[in-house]
């Protein structure tokens, strides 16, 4: 089998076939990212037709974070054991008809539950694309390719809130929120037929092996977590929550001794005796959990503090997202030069628009406009973006290139995990603050506190991560 390396010069018909290829890659991304970020807006509109309270709320982004972080690198091998094409077609399959399902789910329980399928189905469906980018793709149409990654992934983000707002807004058809899980039905569907016609065959690899028994654990330490987390700050911390978090915990050590011993472990040993590729790991984790929750609570505090409808809301986020896709654009220049400089730099820069935040919000309350919160939210998203384009490539930069597969997957794993985490645990923050009847003015102010905290404490991790980010991921 040809590496990006070594296949030929693409003739013209190919050429176009690989853009084709590109557009249905990054039309499976764009889903992913919509789907991800969807929710942050509509959660309150879902929440009071449903009638399903906080959990619910917690629960929306949670469960697909949580069902995308566990399956993303048991997808990714399963692509390789049966054949990426095979996996794709499923995973899109699968995510089209569950997205139908959220859509029309007329109660709490059944969203929940679509709402993992889809993040278990787009488990599925990611990683196949880069796969058969870098299995059929030249180095100079790679390179291209992960051009666009960054600015139109980067747009998705952006669409899904904003489509979510204005969806809920236009209440088309009386449907409320359920068009924005329905408009899946159209995207996938289109997916679909082209992946049909453009995806080579592949038969896979059948020698490739399947941590179930590692997948399972990990499985069952984060719905341990996220069930603890969500069930304690809602219901009371009894005897459930607790031991939920403890089963958690246990399934994690069940976990990591897994790959110590496991003949192909989801990760392997030697990354996390990695100091670089470990501490790289801690501060993905921690920044991306904070950053996320920050988000969800933001959206919150617009839409039932400072009572902005769910398109207002969206807009007011929009310079976050802005800030998210500028900084980013400028670390994939400024990476080979500055390397883990820009993670410190992006730091500081959500300290100080967070601490900005925190500083209006005591001082206003919700007497706030979201013209006022707009340039601290500008800002924090500057910093957001500058940490999102450079962790997780300064993370790998010294660590040995047959490791660096097993490292990528691990790394985008963590990312949605944190997600999952991060928007159960900062909500549960602010509605525990909420509820001691102070107002959504101290449940921000609270939640801000503890983003602070969560970012603060990554800052000597940095110093532990490798310099600079490998040759080859120096864009």
């Amino acid at each position: 089998m040809a590496t990006p390396a070594t296949v030929g010069p693409p003739t013209t018909a190919s050429t176009r076939r690989m853009w084709s290829i590109l557009g249905l890659v990054l039309l499976a991304d764009a889903l992913d990212m919509i789907d991800a970020t969807v929710t942050n807006i509509a959660a309150p509109t879902i929440t009071a037709e449903l009638h399903g309270g906080e959990g619910l709320i917690k629960w929306l982004g949670s469960a697909y974070m949580l069902a995308m972080g566990v399956l993303l690198v048991v997808g990714g091998r399963l692509g390789d054991k049966y054949g990426q094409r095979r996996l794709f077609l499923i995973g899109m399959s699968g995510f089209t008809i569950v997205s139908a399902v959220a859509g029309l789910s007329p109660d709490p329980a059944l969203l929940i539950l679509a709402r993992g399928a889809q993040g278990a189905f787009g488990a599925l469906l990611i990683p196949q694309g880069m796969a058969i980018m870098t299995k059929t793709f030249s180095r100079d149409m790679l390179t291209k390719a992960f051009a666009l990654f960054g600015p139109l992934l980067g747009l998705a983000s952006v669409g899904g809130p904003i489509l979510a707002g204005f969806v809920i807004d236009a209440d088309i058809a009386g449907l409320s929120w359920r068009p924005i899980f329905l408009v899946n039905l159209l995207l996938g569907g289109l997916g679909l037929v082209l992946a049909v016609r453009l995806l080579p065959h592949d038969d896979g690899d059948a020698s490739t092996s399947v941590d179930g028994v590692g997948s399972g654990l990990l499985a069952a330490t984060m719905f341990g977590l996220l069930l603890g987390l969500v069930e304690g700050s809602s219901n009371g911390w009894t005897a459930i929550p607790i031991l939920s978090i403890a089963a958690g915990l246990s399934f994690f050590a069940a976990f990591a001794r897994r790959q110590s011993t496991a003949t192909d472990p989801l990760l392997k040993p030697s990354l996390l005796r990695n100091r670089g590729f470990g501490s790289g790991l801690l501060v993905g984790l921690i920044v991306f959990a904070a950053t996320t929750g920050l988000v969800y609570v933001l959206s919150l505090f617009m839409q039932q503090g400072l009572h902005a409808s769910a398109r207002d809301t969206s807009l007011g986020l929009l310079p976050m997202t802005v800030g998210i896709i500028v900084a980013a654009g400028a670390c994939m220049a400024l990476i080979k030069k500055l390397g883990r400089t820009l993670i410190f730099l992006g730091l500081a820069v959500i300290l100080i628009g967070c601490g900005w935040l925190l500083v209006l919000v005591t001082a206003s309350g919700t007497g706030l406009s979201l013209w006022a919160l707009a340039p601290a939210v500008f800002l924090t998203g500057l910093g957001m973006g500058a940490c999102y384009g450079t962790i997780f490539d300064v993370a790998i930069g010294d660590i040995d290139p047959d490791e660096a597969g097993s490292a990528s997957g691990s790394l985008s794993a963590i990312q949605q995990l944190a997600a999952g985490i991060g928007s159960a645990a900062v909500t549960s923050v602010f509605f525990q603050s909420a509820g001691s009847g102070s107002g959504f003015g101290h449940a921000m102010t609270a939640s801000l506190i503890v983003v602070i905290a969560l970012t603060a404490i990554t800052v000597p991790a940095v110093m532990l991560m490798p310099r600079r980010a490998p040759e080859e991921l120096q864009h």
